[in-house]
């Protein structure tokens, strides 16, 4: 049986739980490790969309990125940086099913890179 999504949701990765818990931690770290995490995931998104055949060349990535710039007032969280906003456009473009993919990812990537970067917080204060 296929889930079913209500319109109830403020924001649409609030859709998928994982997308959505990552998506907070994200939007919970600091700008680096929202940068670092972003340029990663555009290759992960590039990847899946072309394993999909979502993107059939340059063109077709190029206005994943365009889709997002709509002009919405700027007031969402990830629009303060050019490649945050990058990913998560291509990401909100991408299909359910590249972006459920990429949520596992994603998650993984954003635990990983706070993990990283708490040890090195920690040696450079053992130093």
């Amino acid at each position: 049986m296929k889930e079913e999504y209500s319109q109830n949701y403020r924001r649409w990765y609030d859709k998928d739980p994982i997308l959505s818990r990552s998506m907070k931690t994200l939007e919970d770290s600091d700008d680096e490790t929202q940068i670092k995490i972003a340029l990663n995931l555009i290759k992960i998104i590039i990847e899946h969309n072309i394993s999909e055949h979502a993107y059939s060349g340059v063109e077709d990535i190029i206005a994943a990125v365009e889709d997002g710039n709509v002009e919405r007032g700027n007031g969402r969280w990830y629009d303060i940086d050019a490649t945050v906003r990058t990913a998560i456009n291509m990401l909100e473009n991408s299909p359910i099913v590249v972006q459920k993919s990429v949520a596992k990812e994603m998650a993984k990537i954003v635990v990983d890179k706070i993990k990283e970067d708490a040890d090195e917080k920690d040696d450079d204060e053992n130093s």
